[in-house]
């Protein structure tokens, strides 16, 4: 066995089986029989939440996560289980577990896993008492926000070997109605949990677990009871209205915040890059503050600077306060307004004014956001602190390219192929101009990694490279930077679809960036190529809740909903984007895709018919072109096609090459096949040369694929067909490993005498990143 150490940070999970010691002095064979099921039980929920056995220790098991939130679902998961099995199954064959959580650094030697992360755990684990969760500060730091499950705090404890007292919380489970143990409880619970009790104490360990496995069954039964329907009781109006409103109050956190847009008073309108960047810097700043709810600024940016109805803005966030703000600048000057609101009741809570120097502007987002930290009564570590003052350049011209390439990463057109080009170049002269701007860094590694798997970046090897390098410059230069670490998940994922790697730096970033719907909203897409829908779905829930408005978000929650042909929950969600970007063309474009999928060409004819999209914007020109094939009708779109294609951009790369497979395809329908086969040749010339610096890109090999159908050439068809399934299998990609098994199947389609009816390129991504 290697003695080999790797050290890493992970979520411990310690569970141990309430009264095993005294159950097996009284009946070991019935001891042994419950300690055997409790095994099967938990052996089958660890693996449904990434977790791993690393051993068991009599009835105790030790297990790690790669994250807290996937620690604290398994565990809650587990006490579901056992309560609900408990519920039918009598006194003297009850199993009930206590559960302690810690995230922290662990050693992997031997097979065994070693550190505070472990010993902390252990030590938790029996204040939980029986059928209950008791987790640590920094594990309910990093769940709070993603879990939708109660917290409470307990005394601060003083846990054995462990030099400083610890702040610890329990999950208050829906069963649960007993109240929090006291400080002697939680010192009997500690010391019981030594082996050596005597039997004294293993009797009176088992009375009290009898009694609260009682209250336990009898708080399960109501928390039953209170979910069955309720009875339909007559209120009037004004009744149901204030009930509506108090819970809604009730949920929204008091130390969460919202910031609007900052107007640009500057008299050159040019200058609006600066002002949203000056504001997403300061809601960056918030967002680190673990003890806040942050929105992010996708949500925000779709209200005006100023907006009139705060209080319905405030609900439809889930906020309880706003931050309004204006930003003028005038050479080397800055000056900035902001303003605090209380948006219940439109009060202002605090508002100031910074004239400042271009290069003493962070020093105006810092103190924005300490002053904000103090009006909420936010806690802030000593980290955090640090975090929220720091200058990430000295360079102002730096600062100012970077700003101009955030403003493209969050324009609300979305991750199109121009923001992503524009972004890129933005940044690579902010690292330019300061080649130790660790944030700048951190973008430009995330942009290029993000547009290599969605295609809007030509994916070359070259591009690849770049992603990794500049990922790895901002860490090396900033090794806790949480944007830094959460680049280098990005390009694990959009570049080598190393899933597990991204998964753990996506969970070591969620430490640095608490209130980030980022990290979930790379988990949903992590987990949508692994097949796994269900937790996708679930990271999605949790991205949205932090980022409610945002329309490429919704966007793709809506994609997942499509790929597994779920259309009416994809439409509504479609329908969601289009209340905050109406008549946005994408989504347009991919309603009609929906229409198509269910034979409804009418319903699809009149979404597509007002669209006149360019080449940028492919989604919506490819789908008028399916739609006019599918019609038979394709004479007006082949001189639609010819126009765009007369001038040809560079920067779309090979997507040139595939619209000239397009009308080929049109012009065949059209019944010209002559001109069809010069505009395959065409094609086919065009988009070979990319191969050499993208071996890779499925979707380039499928073209080649469908474009050697055309011109009759099968053993090059087939050829590139089997070729694109090897480079995206299906068990390592759900999401595209499905388009190049269809794309061999219109190949061997047509080569059946069906040509015409199966030579689009395959859909099932679409969207999807």
């Amino acid at each position: 066995m290697s003695d080999e150490e790797i050290r890493k940070l992970a979520a411990i999970m310690f569970t141990d089986m309430v009264g095993y010691s005294a159950l097996s002095q009284r009946d070991e064979k019935l001891a042994q029989e419950l300690l055997e099921e409790h095994r099967r039980l938990l052996r089958e929920i660890f693996p449904r939440f990434n977790g791993t056995e690393i051993k068991t220790i009599g009835d105790a098991f030790l297990v790690e996560f790669g994250s807290a939130l996937e620690a604290a679902q398994c565990a809650i998961e587990i006490q579901r289980t056992l309560a609900k099995r408990d519920a039918d199954a009598p006194a003297d064959r009850q199993i009930q577990v206590r559960i302690g959580i810690h995230i922290g650094d662990v050693v992997h030697r031997g097979g065994d896993v070693y550190g505070d992360g472990v010993n902390i755990a252990s030590r938790i684990e029996p204040i939980a008492g029986p059928g209950g969760i008791c987790v640590s500060m920094d594990v309910e730091r990093q769940i709070r926000n993603a879990l939708e499950a109660r917290f409470e705090k307990l005394a601060p404890t003083d846990l054995k070997n462990i030099s400083v007292p610890m702040d610890l919380f329990r999950i208050v489970l829906p069963w649960e109605t007993k109240a929090l143990p006291s400080k002697s409880e939680i010192r009997n619970r500690q010391s019981g949990s030594d082996k050596s009790e005597t039997g004294r104490q293993r009797i009176l360990t088992t009375s009290i677990a009898i009694v609260l496995l009682l209250a336990s069954l009898l708080g399960y039964q109501l928390w039953r009871t209170r979910n069955q329907p309720a009875p339909r009781q007559d209120t009037s109006p004004v009744e149901d209205s204030a009930r509506r409103a108090r819970t809604e109050a009730a949920i929204i956190p008091e130390k969460s915040i919202a910031v609007m847009p900052f107007e640009n008073l500057s008299s050159d309108k040019e200058n609006a890059y600066f002002a949203e960047g000056i504001q997403d810097e300061i809601l960056t700043r918030l967002s680190k503050i673990a003890d806040l709810k942050v929105i992010s600024r996708t949500s925000t940016q779709h209200y005006k600077s100023a907006p009139e109805n705060l209080p319905e803005i405030a609900k439809q966030l889930a906020v309880a306060h706003i931050l309004e703000g204006s930003v003028q600048k005038s050479g080397d000057s800055v000056r900035v307004n902001v303003q605090l609101i209380k948006a219940a009741n439109d009060s202002h809570l605090w508002a100031d004014s910074f004239d400042r120097k271009l290069t003493d502007i962070f020093s105006v987002e810092s103190e924005v956001a300490k002053a904000i930290a103090d009006q909420l009564r936010a806690h802030l570590s000593g980290r955090e602190e640090q975090v929220i003052t720091a200058k990430p350049t000295d360079n102002t011209e730096a600062y100012d390219a970077y700003l101009r390439g955030l403003a493209y990463t969050l324009k609300a057109g979305g991750n199109t192929p121009v923001n992503t080009l524009a972004a890129q170049k933005y940044f690579r002269e902010a690292v330019r101009l300061d080649p130790k701007f660790a944030l700048a860094w951190a973008l430009l590694s995330s942009t290029e990694s993000r547009g290599y798997i969605s295609q809007n970046l030509q994916p070359t090897v070259g591009l690849r490279e770049e992603a990794r390098q500049a990922a790895e410059t901002a860490l090396t230069l900033q090794p806790n930077l949480g944007e830094a670490i959460l680049a280098k998940g990005r390009y694990y994922y959009g570049c080598l679809k190393d899933y597990d790697t991204a998964v753990r730096y996506f969970e070591q970033a969620r430490q640095f960036l608490p209130n980030s719907s980022q990290i979930s909203e790379s988990l949903a897409y992590v987990t949508r190529r692994r097949g796994q829908w269900d937790r996708s779905e679930s990271y999605f829930n949790e991205a949205e809740r932090l980022d409610p408005r945002n329309a490429f978000l919704l966007r793709q929650h809506a994609s997942s909903y499509r790929l597994l042909r779920r259309f009416p929950e994809a439409l509504r969600k479609y329908d969601q984007v289009l209340n905050i970007t109406p008549d946005d063309v994408d989504t347009l474009a991919i309603k009609a895709a929906i229409a198509q999928a269910q034979g409804d060409l009418p319903r699809a004819s009149a979404l597509l018919a007002p669209l006149r999209p360019g080449a940028d914007l492919n989604q919506a020109l490819e789908q008028q072109v399916y739609q006019a094939i599918m019609e038979r009708l394709p004479g007006p779109i082949i001189p639609r096609l010819k126009e765009i294609l007369a001038q040809p951009d560079p920067a779309l790369g090979f997507y040139t090459g595939q619209l000239r497979f397009w009308l080929g395809w049109a012009q065949e329908v059209a019944g010209d096949h002559d001109a069809a086969q010069e505009s395959w040749r065409q094609a086919r010339s065009e988009l070979e040369p990319f191969l050499k610096e993208q071996p890779d890109n499925w979707g380039l090999i499928g073209d080649l694929a469908l474009v050697n159908m055309g011109l009759g050439d099968k053993a090059a068809a087939f050829a590139f067909a089997e070729k694109g399934m090897s480079t995206v299998p299906i068990e390592k990609d759900a999401v595209d490993g499905p388009a190049p098994i269809e794309i061999l199947a219109r190949v061997a389609g047509a080569n059946g005498g069906t040509r015409s009816r199966h030579w689009g390129p395959a859909e099932s991504a679409l969207d999807a990143v």
